[in-house]
């Protein structure tokens, strides 16, 4: 899924972006992620789902779970 925002304002170490077609909804990034990026400039972001480290994910929980459960 790719989103569109427009970087609304910097403050500190946060960037407030605001979703393009809907301004009411914002959110924030911190500033590193938008190197070179000011206020007002419309960004990109592409959201992607790591199927990979999803699943090493479940696996170490499942993993800490059953390790719980012999313990008991």
């Amino acid at each position: 899924m790719e989103i569109t925002a427009t970087v609304d304002r910097i403050e500190g170490e946060l960037a407030v972006l605001l979703l393009r077609g809907d301004e009411k909804i914002k959110f924030n990034l911190p500033v590193f992620l938008l190197a070179g990026m000011n206020e007002g400039d419309v960004v990109n972001i592409t959201i992607t789902k790591d199927v990979v480290a999803t699943d090493e994910a479940k696996e170490r929980v499942m993993g800490l779970i059953e390790k719980l459960k012999r313990e008991s």
